[in-house]
């Protein structure tokens, strides 16, 4: 018998910008590829016989009113306090969940994949393609008492960037061009050695999200929600590295996942 496929039927909430933008979860997914053995590549060919990146952004295209998954569109982000601590209390999270919960379900139901039907394991996989991706994205990795979408005009050098969100949701774009290739920005970020991969990938996503937490509430710092619409002039060349930095270690931890569960 077909173990229970595990899904919360939760009510979905506003439909929200893209976590990286597509080219952001791309690069995400182009990353880790680099990183997949032969095997994990044979086992996830048996359910999805593509590559993997044309699913990267899949989530972001399936959460809104009229799609059978739109109980996932609150996944898309989590919330941290002023201690940078986790908060799932936030009213609407606590009802309808967010990444964190998201990522318990795909990693309980990926650790037993040979037992779900085929759609789960489809289904599980996108999750996981996603979610460690906008884990790791500044302006889904949500400070509580930050700029967000409640204040939506952000100017930088008096030329108006739309939300403080949606800015770093672009952020890649902002600092490598519209032009950029995942495959090409992949292959720049991969720099760690093996060691330091390991390093990097050690813990669960709980330890994870909290060393996104750490590094992400940087941008709550140059830029406090002040009242001000003008963020510093400087605010991409200040984000740059971070933004490296967690498009790579998201690319990592998704390799691990990916090998932990399809690499047996």
């Amino acid at each position: 018998m077909k173990k229970l496929f595990i899904i919360v039927t939760l009510i979905a909430v506003s439909f929200s910008a893209q976590a990286w933008d597509k080219v952001g979860h791309s690069t995400v997914v182009e990353i880790a590829k680099r990183h997949l053995t032969e095997k994990t590549k044979k086992n996830i060919a048996k359910y999805i016989p593509y590559d993997i990146e044309k699913d990267a952004s899949w989530m972001d295209y399936n959460r809104g009113k009229k799609s059978p998954y739109r109980f996932t569109n609150s996944w898309h982000s989590y919330y941290y306090d002023s201690n940078l601590r986790h908060d799932p209390n936030v009213p609407h999270k606590v009802k309808n969940g967010d990444t964190m919960r998201a990522l318990d379900l795909a990693t309980y139901n990926l650790e037993v994949y040979k037992e779900l039907s085929d759609s789960a394991v489809i289904f599980n996989i996108r999750a996981l393609l996603h979610f460690v991706g906008d884990m790791h994205c500044p302006s889904h990795c949500k400070y509580i008492d930050g700029r967000d979408d409640a204040k939506p005009r952000v100017y930088l050098k008096g030329q108006y960037m739309g939300s403080f969100h949606g800015f770093y949701d672009c952020m890649v774009r902002h600092i490598y061009g519209k032009g950029v290739k995942p495959a090409e920005l992949a292959a720049k970020l991969d720099t760690y050695s093996k060691g330091k991969i390991k390093k990097t990938c050690k813990g669960d996503h709980y330890d994870w999200a909290q060393d996104c937490m750490n590094r992400t509430h940087l941008i709550h710092k140059w830029n406090p929600n002040d009242g001000t619409p003008d963020l510093l002039d400087d605010t991409i060349e200040r984000s740059k590295d971070m933004v490296d930095t967690q498009l790579r270690h998201a690319g990592y931890r998704l390799a691990h996942l990916l090998n932990k569960y399809f690499g047996k």
